[in-house]
C-alpha cells in the first residue's frame, strides 16, 4: 500500500486501528512520535479522548510523556501544537519558493519531453508493442502510452500509411 499523508484525518491503516480500538482488540497504542500520528493537534486530543474513554494506553517510544496524567495531558497538548506548527511553517515556506520561482520566471514540474508523436505513432501502427516502442526509443512505457493517447487520429493514420 502507499503511504498516506498524515495531515489527513482519515487514513484506511489509522481508521482500521480506530474501528478496532472501539472493538477493544488492543490494550495499548505505541507511536514512535505523536506528530507520526498525527499533525493536528484537534485530531490527536481527538483520539486520545476516544483511547482515554475506551481504556486504551497511548504511548510514544521517543516521548516519555503519560497521557494518563492532567500534565501528561498537557505536555501532549503542547508538542501536539508545535508539531502542528512546524508542518505550517514548512508549507508556508514551501508555497512561498513556489511563488518566487514562478515569479523569477522558472517552471515548475518535470520539463517537457518532445517524444515525437509520429515515430511512436508510426512504430505502433507497424504493430510493435508499447513496450517494444518504450525500449526502442528510451522512453517509459507511460510517456508512449501518454503520447499515443495525445497524438490525433490523423498523425496515427498517416504514420501507418
Amino acid at each position: 500500500m502507499g503511504t498516506v499523508s498524515g495531515s489527513k484525518d482519515r487514513r484506511p491503516e489509522l481508521d482500521r486501528l480506530m474501528a478496532d480500538a472501539h472493538k477493544r482488540r488492543f490494550d495499548a497504542v505505541a507511536v514512535w512520535k505523536f506528530d507520526r500520528f498525527a499533525r493536528s493537534v484537534s485530531h490527536l486530543l481527538r483520539a486520545l479522548e476516544t483511547f482515554n474513554a475506551l481504556g486504551i494506553a497511548f504511548d510514544s517510544l521517543t516521548e516519555q510523556v503519560d497521557t494518563t496524567t492532567p500534565a501528561g495531558k498537557m505536555v501532549f497538548t503542547v508538542l501536539g501544537a508545535v508539531a502542528e506548527l512546524e508542518r505550517s511553517l514548512i508549507v508556508e515556506r514551501v508555497r512561498a519558493g513556489l511563488r518566487n520561482a514562478e515569479a523569477k520566471g522558472r517552471k515548475l514540474g518535470r520539463p517537457a519531453h518532445d517524444c515525437g508523436c509520429p515515430k511512436i505513432a508510426c512504430l505502433r501502427a507497424q504493430g510493435r508493442t508499447v513496450r517494444e516502442i518504450a525500449a526502442e526509443l528510451g522512453y517509459s512505457r507511460s510517456l508512449v502510452h501518454k503520447t499515443l493517447a495525445n497524438c490525433d487520429s490523423a498523425a496515427i493514420a498517416n504514420a501507418g500509411a
